[in-house]
């Protein structure tokens, strides 16, 4: 059985962006905490992962399948593969690279790691991938701004964001809350939160390492 997403299962683990010295300031500033228990019902079986650091600020969704923190880098290698979401702000222009991007934003992102591996290739940078087929039909379900973008060459494949000035200063959280349940809905109805754990737990790679762990326990 799948564990489900509670507080007291929430990990904390070494940030996705490098540790700033204002990363503490920075959390007591935006608020964040809601974040785990309002996507429990639409990520059901994925692992929350704290994140703080000089660009991101939020939580990461990991499937099962995937590799622990920390997150890996541009290139490939041996490293093991990861997907899921991350819910929460964006608060400098360092990573993941959007071009569009004007921080502080809120955000809500889907990641296939790493960039290069052949878990990246298949359900995002080939033609007809998972990836280019949930951003052409849930991009048909939003009607208005902001829409879901895609990124083939980032680990942050498809991301949907919206800079938190346009929000009233003092209802920050109320509208995060209000657009992550709005595009985590439409995340559910696309089927990619379904698929994304299959997809990944079929991997050769992460079968191996699957395999791996059951022979040492």
């Amino acid at each position: 059985m799948k564990p489900q997403l509670a507080k007291d299962k929430v990990s904390r683990e070494p940030s996705l962006a490098p540790s700033g010295v204002h990363s503490h300031a920075r959390s007591q500033e935006w608020s964040h905490e809601w974040i785990p228990s309002l996507a429990e019902p639409y990520l059901r079986g994925y692992v929350p992962q704290f994140e703080s650091g000089n660009s991101l600020l939020g939580y990461r969704f990991l499937t099962q399948s995937s590799a622990p923190s920390p997150r890996p880098r541009k290139t490939s290698g041996s490293q093991k593969p990861s997907a899921g979401f991350f819910i929460g702000y964006l608060l400098d222009k360092g990573e993941p690279p959007f071009p569009k991007a004007a921080p502080p934003e809120f955000l809500v992102l889907c990641f296939i790691e790493p960039i290069g591996g052949r878990l990246h290739r298949r359900l995002v940078s080939e033609p007809e991938s998972l990836m280019r087929r949930t951003a052409e039909y849930i991009r048909w379900l939003t009607h208005r701004p902001p829409r879901f973008e895609l990124f083939d060459a980032e680990h942050a494949a498809l991301v949907r964001h919206i800079p938190t000035t346009a929000w009233p200063a003092t209802r920050t959280e109320h509208y995060a809350r209000n657009f992550t349940i709005e595009t985590l809905a439409w995340l559910v109805r696309s089927a990619l939160v379904r698929r994304l754990p299959n997809e990944l737990a079929a991997s050769p790679q992460s079968s191996s390492n699957s395999k791996t762990r059951a022979a040492r326990t």
